[in-house]
């Protein structure tokens, strides 16, 4: 009787906790949301992270609190939502390098982006733009392609920092077309922008929401594009495709992410807010006038992302030898 009675006690406790776990999920949001930016404030990810933030907390009927955490190439705040609890009140930006580049660039990583975090829904993606001084000699692929198979470690590109979408971009052209250049890495894009335009450096691959005040102001001349497609912003712009490189495409993309762990329930809540915010006309004219693909779609496609990505940059670093700073 004894025994019946425990196990009954015990089975009366487990149903209880079900039905408590049941009932949190249904209500949630009931609090404020920390939405985890792995980035200093002022960038594109933090901005795009304001922007979702907003929207969706509208949808959701909660504050939801950015909080940036940025370092060791967004290692630091992916780090910190994946070992958060799993319980939907901390969320992020899981973003290009830190979710597809870093765990081969730095080895060593104390999250794994594959199993450790779980997809919610992309965000965006936005292609690259090759650009040179304008009073640079190069005026198509071709021409870089001809100059960097004449003088191979002559020609240089710059960037925001080892192990970026500048640098890969670079890195998987070179590869691509059997050349060899020179990395000059910068502190930040915008750095490596302004000694492009001073005629410091031969080229740089930049985001497009970046380059194109200064392509508009000529003060720096577009030669292809890292998409599939032609740009709108720039319609007369091939693309790597068309220049002969199929292989060089790069979109650098970002999209919610939470830990491994939460309920699925909380994930499907928090992938139709963030669906329904994309959904949102001055998001959406804001996102395609920096010429990127707005994104949406579901945990599932996010994660398939993510893992493509991840072999595609893994072999890119490693033909490379890259190394973090």
């Amino acid at each position: 009787m004894k025994i019946t009675h425990f196990f009954l006690t015990a089975l009366g406790l487990v149903s209880l906790l079900n039905i408590g776990t049941a009932q949190a999920q249904s209500n949630y949001p009931n609090k404020p949301i920390n939405f985890v930016v792995p980035y200093g404030a002022g960038g594109g990810a933090d901005s795009r992270s304001r922007q979702i933030a907003q929207k969706m907390s509208v949808i959701l009927k909660q504050p939801i609190i950015v909080d940036n955490k940025p370092g060791a190439g967004g290692n630091i705040g992916t780090e910190f939502i994946s070992r958060a609890a799993p319980d939907g009140y901390t969320i992020g930006m899981g973003n290009f390098a830190p979710m597809a580049v870093n765990k081969t660039l730095f080895g060593n990583l104390r999250y794994d982006p594959e199993t450790d975090i779980t997809p919610i829904v992309l965000i965006e993606k936005g292609p690259l733009v090759l650009v040179v001084n304008p009073n640079s000699p190069y005026k198509t692929v071709q021409d870089i392609v001809a100059a960097a198979k004449a003088k191979p470690g002559v020609l240089t590109f710059s960037s925001g920092g080892i192990g970026g979408s500048h640098q890969l971009s670079a890195e998987i052209f070179e590869q691509n077309a059997g050349i060899d250049m020179i990395h000059v890495p910068y502190k930040s894009g915008s750095a490596g922008l302004t000694d492009l335009m001073a005629g410091n450096v031969t080229m740089m691959f930049d985001q497009m929401y970046s380059a194109m005040p200064s392509i508009k102001a000529e003060k720096l001349r577009p030669i292809a594009i890292t998409s599939k497609k032609r740009s709108p912003l720039l319609p007369n712009i091939p693309t790597f495709a068309e220049a002969g490189y199929p292989k060089v495409e790069v979109l650098n993309w970002q999209g919610l992410i939470a830990p491994k762990g939460t309920p699925k329930a909380i994930i499907d809540k928090l992938n139709a807010a963030a669906n329904e915010a994309l959904k949102d006309p001055q998001l959406r004219e804001l996102m395609l006038s920096q010429g990127n693909e707005i994104g949406g779609g579901s945990p599932a496609e996010f994660a398939a992302l993510i893992k493509s990505e991840s072999a595609k940059w893994s072999a890119v670093v490693k033909t490379a030898n890259i190394k973090p700073e």
